[in-house]
């Protein structure tokens, strides 16, 4: 069983020379230890359409390479998380965690998951409630207004 990274780790930004010479090498031999370093890259990198292109290939790494799945499932969650997509980066997390209940990367991932939902969540609540609160000083100036006339 290999070590899976961090969160944190997917968070160390891949330079661009770093990926020009990741594609190299994935052009030079297509093989899959270098797609997978080309896919992990591409998941560090700060750039959004880098990063689908991240989780795309670890799909592909995953659908062509039975024995990387485990890796791919982890992967996946990762870049779904970094993308913002919680609810995918969930269903893989929850997928690794029923075949390794106790693998601490999963489950530090699955706390952050649910404390971005959580935030995320309660900012969402507080857009809602500050616009239905002047959408009611709206009405109440209007209704107001037409009292007086």
């Amino acid at each position: 069983m290999s070590s899976l990274p961090l969160l944190e780790e997917a968070e160390l930004e891949v330079t661009n020379q770093e990926l020009s010479q990741l594609r190299e090498q994935v052009l030079q031999q297509p093989n899959p230890q270098n797609k997978f370093n080309l896919a992990w890259g591409l998941l560090r990198s700060n750039d959004k359409q880098n990063q689908q292109l991240g989780v795309d290939l670890f799909h592909e790494i995953y659908r062509e390479n039975p024995g990387r799945r485990r890796e791919c499932i982890y992967y996946l969650a990762l870049g779904e998380y970094k993308l913002g997509n919680y609810r995918n980066a969930r269903h893989h997390n929850q997928t690794l965690l029923q075949l390794e209940p106790h693998n601490k990367q999963a489950l530090s991932l699955e706390y952050k998951i649910n404390e971005k939902v959580q935030s995320e969540g309660l900012v969402g609540m507080a857009l809602v409630g500050g616009a239905a609160a002047l959408a009611v000083g709206i009405a109440a100036a209007i209704l107001g207004g037409k009292k007086r006339q």
